[in-house]
């Protein structure tokens, strides 16, 4: 299966359809009074579909058991025809479209299979997506892919040649993933003066947003947080949480980091963890829809 272990989780829904034709109005009336010798045909089929959407990941080898929390199952009554109409909703890190259609295609089956003694020319068509919402397609902001972006190592060794960079070059590799252009890459040494006045110069350049990467840990040299929070006009703990949360999930050490997030006017400035995992798995916590932070900001203009 497909690695989802990086994924956040969110509210993930999906509506499926599918249309079983029937050859004439009377099979319609019979499905409606229940008159179906295989037994009430609306009322089975929906029962299958419940089973179906619960079981996907048992029929199809690259789904992963979700923990379903909502199906609904409609039909449409029509003179030659009945509409399906699956819903299906998760909270979770994949979507769940699948589920969706897997469910109406089953439910679609079981008429077929119920009404074929009484209608010689019952068929199944038209098995679709009609909708899906959640995950980072929905929270992503493109049109600030525009952004002004500048990433800072903080490391006395980086800086000094003894060691190779590897952490800021993942998250400028993240971030261009998702569209974004970093202007900026700068190594500095983990120093408080040195960490303020390169944030100053960047904010003076009016950079929309400044990520910086290492000395957010407990050792003597990790001063990253001293010299960023004395800067900040406006701290944000909800997105300083949510990366120490997924990163906890992920490593019973993430509570040891100290990452700090907020804005300096209007420059947003993240100092995130300085191991390449800690930084990888902090810009995967909240990017995309951290940018929609920028809609927020009254009167913000990327010409500014």
């Amino acid at each position: 299966m497909v690695d989802i272990t990086h994924k956040i989780i969110t509210l993930r829904t999906a509506v499926a359809q599918a249309i079983v034709k029937v050859g004439s109005a009377t099979t319609i009336q019979a499905i409606l009074d229940k008159k179906v010798p295989k037994g009430d045909v609306l009322e089975v089929s929906r029962t299958a579909g419940l089973f179906a959407v619960k079981n996907t990941s048992n029929a199809i080898p690259d789904c992963h058991p979700m923990p379903i929390e909502f199906t609904e199952i409609q039909f449409e009554c029509f003179e030659d025809f009945i509409q399906i109409e699956v819903t299906v909703k998760a909270i979770y890190k994949t979507g769940v479209e699948v589920e969706a259609m897997h469910g109406a295609s089953i439910v679609a089956l079981t008429m077929y299979d119920m009404l074929k003694p009484i209608d010689k020319n019952v068929e199944i068509s038209n098995i679709k997506l009609l909708h899906k919402k959640g995950g980072k397609s929905d929270y992503g902001m493109k049109e600030n892919t525009t952004l002004s972006l500048a990433v800072i190592v903080c490391s006395d060794s980086v800086a000094a040649g003894n060691k190779e960079d590897k952490a800021g070059k993942i998250v400028v590799n993240k971030l261009e993933k998702i569209g974004l252009t970093v202007s900026q890459y700068i190594i500095i040494p983990d120093e408080i003066q040195n960490i303020q006045n390169t944030i100053q110069l960047f904010c003076n350049q009016k950079i929309d947003l400044v990520i910086l990467t290492g000395g957010t840990g407990l050792s003597n040299r990790d001063v990253t947080p001293e010299a960023v929070i004395p800067l900040l006009d406006r701290r944000i703990p909800g997105i300083e949480e949510a990366i120490r949360s997924y990163g906890q999930d992920r490593t019973p050490f993430a509570m040891l980091s100290r990452s700090v997030v907020g804005f300096k006017a209007n420059t947003l400035i993240m100092a995130l963890p300085g191991s390449t995992g800690g930084a990888a798995e902090s810009i995967d916590a909240v990017f995309p829809s951290v940018l929609h932070l920028f809609q927020l900001l009254n009167g913000f203009n990327h010409g500014k």
